[in-house]
């Protein structure tokens, strides 16, 4: 099963947090997701245990609990449907999104008056 933890602190890192779960069961991979551009954790990651037995333990153990002062956010981790794996940042150009239409607006108000 593939668990999300969330609400890490920035100072963990994986083999703290592959402790905390192994308690529970053995655990395949652990990953902390780190900003690309500071390598700084984001403060959360992913948890994969493959007994789901162990691993539903671990989540109703571990969630809500804390570590270094935070209260820590862990469940079972839903992937996206492919639609919503977009990234926002170039929806403007292109596609729809407004962009490169001058002057264009759809408030009303700025349009009153005759018909062009």
């Amino acid at each position: 099963m593939n668990i999300f933890v969330g609400s890490l602190p920035f100072s963990i890192e994986e083999a703290d947090l592959r402790g905390f779960f192994e308690e529970y069961g053995a655990v395949d991979s652990v990953k902390i997701i780190s900003d690309k551009f500071t390598g700084r954790s984001k403060g959360f990651g992913f948890v994969e245990m493959p007994n789901d037995a162990e691993a539903q333990k671990a989540i109703d153990e571990l969630n809500g609990g804390t570590v270094e002062g935070r209260t820590i956010v862990v469940n079972k981790s839903e992937p996206k449907p492919e639609g919503e794996r977009r990234s926002s940042f170039n929806r403007g150009a292109g596609n729809g999104g407004g962009a490169g239409r001058g002057n264009f607006s759809n408030n009303r108000d700025n349009n009153r008056g005759g018909r062009y």
